[in-house]
């Protein structure tokens, strides 16, 4: 896993669960593996309230699970949540692109194509964790183009599942490259002011975890839920 640093400014309950969710995402911290409460204020030198309140949000997003006197230990994967959340995000992210095609400004396209710059960066670099970050980013700034915010959060509590999938098909299934020529198709249909295509473009992009879940869970079975 990677160092724990604290910093000032944000409570430590909010940086002990985005470090142990970046650290389940990216199976740092594997499907299965058993979470000592004790152990980990131990390690992060902080109290015992801190790390139980990052596990409780942690299971609110579906990433943890408290199993009674047992413990409680990283979920399994749920490819039903998967497929779940993903239309969930389908049904929000293209209503968003379409006003985007219709709203956005020369500063929001300009980001953008910022963004869409790095990601090549990171691509070329094989840079997989930093592609995830600015995908995350890019989505974000297309909410942000038409000035909702609340959209990309509504996403953000539902995708944790599928963010762990999306890790997993970086270095065959779904690579890096591929997720860059789709993301440049929905700031092409963004630039040309072209919702319907705008739709089109991101439905397209979405749809790539249909295609790549039963890959995946084929390949990694242990770490999926038997449902």
């Amino acid at each position: 896993m990677r160092e724990f640093i604290l910093t000032n400014g944000e409570p430590l309950n909010q940086q002990i669960y985005r470090y142990l969710r970046q650290n389940i995402v990216s199976c740092q911290i594997k499907p299965g593996t058993y979470l000592s409460e004790k152990e980990m204020s131990s390690n992060f030198n902080v109290s015992r309230q801190p790390v139980r309140e990052a596990f409780i949000k942690l299971a609110e997003t579906g990433l943890v699970q408290v199993l009674p006197q047992r413990g409680t230990f990283v979920r399994k994967i749920s490819s039903k949540l998967v497929i779940e959340g993903r239309f969930i995000r389908e049904v929000i992210e293209t209503a968003i692109v379409r006003r985007a095609a219709l709203e956005v400004t020369p500063e929001y396209l300009q980001l953008m194509e910022h963004n869409l710059s790095r990601q090549a960066l990171t691509t070329s670099a094989d840079q997989q964790q930093e592609f995830l970050i600015l995908d995350d980013e890019f989505h974000l700034l297309i909410s942000r183009a038409v000035d909702c915010q609340l959209a990309w959060e509504t996403v953000e509590n539902i995708k944790a599942a599928m963010d762990r999938v999306r890790f997993l098909t970086l270095n065959e299934v779904s690579p890096p490259s591929l997720l860059l020529v789709q993301h440049q198709a929905i700031v092409d249909a963004i630039k040309a002011h072209d919702p319907q295509a705008a739709e089109h473009a991101m439905r397209n992009h979405l749809q790539e975890m249909i295609r790549s879940i039963k890959i995946i869970e084929g390949q990694n079975s242990e770490w999926f839920e038997s449902e």
